[in-house]
């Protein structure tokens, strides 16, 4: 190898990683609190609604682990492939292979937490994020470590890339693997920390020629759940994780070309986890009021336009709506001329689905949802 920086996994002990116990005590506690409260929100939510919650919690991962990564997933193809596989009923089945796919490793992993992870698991959940064998269009090795070149992550033009981070040769993957797998499968190690450090080594690792950040995300989630004994994680890492990417990419990089210290990176995950605990909430009371809208509205007489309007309101969040909806937004929504739009949406207002936001009026009147 020409490159002479001394990586992560060149230090002498690696990987016995070593970090400040210290510094973590506290956001430990507090995330211990965050995840009891969450707990006891959940356990008083009635069955119907507590799906709803899985459901979207679930997409969200799935949506949001693959947008670190810049590929754009379709909201409601994740969401069918979801339902599909808990057995729930959609009225139109928007699933592809790939969202089956993702949907399937997310699954496994928490689903079958207690499960050994092994490198058979680890290939199944390689193929299924890649059942075409390629990524976008290279041919990549798919249910297998990668080929003999340098594993490089660089960024920047042609002839001035800045190289982040050169993984292991492929010569020492098996022995790379080996360790690690012997490590995650320590049935005497089922912790928060065990979660953060084994999504860190993987990455170190960089075993396959893609998805490796995707892996290493459903590794933790896998860990987490283990620590939890809780097969459903009612709230979204990857989440949290897109919401600060650079952060991630800043962290990781720091890491993984510095010491066998990685006090840092352990701070910056506890964090994350913790913005995860906090979001979740918040996701409860959107959960809760797009049921219980449509709960109040079960018998209200509403065409297709209309609800898929008010849909697009619920699901971008309670008063999120950016300038509310207005005759010319929902014109352009639906494909209706404006005074249909106007009619429809006056329609709406009187069946108590909308209400006038305050400080509009005349032509520049808007609505949001009208939560009981």
């Amino acid at each position: 190898m020409t490159n002479t920086k001394r990586w992560i996994w060149q230090q002498t002990h690696y990987p016995h990683f070593t970090y400040d116990k210290g510094k973590l005590e506290s956001t430990l506690l507090e995330i211990k609190y965050q995840q009891g409260l969450l707990d006891g929100i959940y356990k008083n939510i009635n069955k119907s609604d507590l799906d709803v919650a899985k459901v979207e919690i679930l997409t969200t991962e799935a949506v949001d682990t693959s947008a670190i990564e810049g590929e754009v997933l379709s909201r409601d193809s994740v969401r069918s492939s979801i339902a599909k596989k808990l057995g729930i009923t959609l009225e139109k089945d928007s699933s592809s292979t790939q969202t089956d796919g993702l949907v399937d490793l997310l699954l496994d992993a928490t689903l079958f937490y207690k499960k050994e992870f092994t490198l058979e698991r680890l290939f199944g959940w390689h193929n299924a994020l890649f059942p075409t064998g390629y990524n976008s269009v290279y041919k990549i090795n798919v249910a297998k470590f990668r080929g003999e070149e340098d594993m490089q992550v660089v960024s920047g033009p042609i002839g001035k890339e800045k190289v982040h981070y050169v993984a292991p040769p492929r010569d020492i993957l098996e022995n790379e693997m080996s360790r690690f797998l012997k490590w995650i499968n320590d049935d005497n190690d089922s912790s928060i920390i065990k979660a953060a450090i084994a999504h860190l080594w993987f990455v170190i690792i960089h075993p396959m020629d893609d998805g490796n950040g995707r892996i290493a995300r459903a590794l933790t989630d896998m860990l987490l759940a283990r620590e939890s004994k809780q097969i459903y994680k009612m709230y979204s890492m990857s989440h949290a994780i897109k919401n600060d990417k650079k952060g991630y990419y800043d962290v990781l990089e720091q890491t993984t070309s510095g010491s066998t210290d990685i006090t840092l990176w352990l701070e910056w995950f506890l964090q994350t986890l913790l913005s995860a605990l906090y979001n979740s909430k918040n996701s409860v009371n959107f959960i809760l009021e797009k049921t219980n809208f449509w709960d109040l509205h079960r018998e209200t007489v509403l065409n297709e336009r209309q609800i898929k309007v008010l849909n697009k309101l619920l699901d971008t969040g309670v008063g999120n709506f950016q300038g509310g909806m207005n005759t010319r937004k929902y014109a352009s929504m639906t494909k209706v001329s404006k005074p249909t739009a106007s009619r429809e949406l006056k329609d709406l207002v009187q069946k108590s689905c909308l209400i006038q936001m305050p400080e509009t009026a005349g032509r520049n009147i808007s609505y949001e949802i009208r939560i009981e």
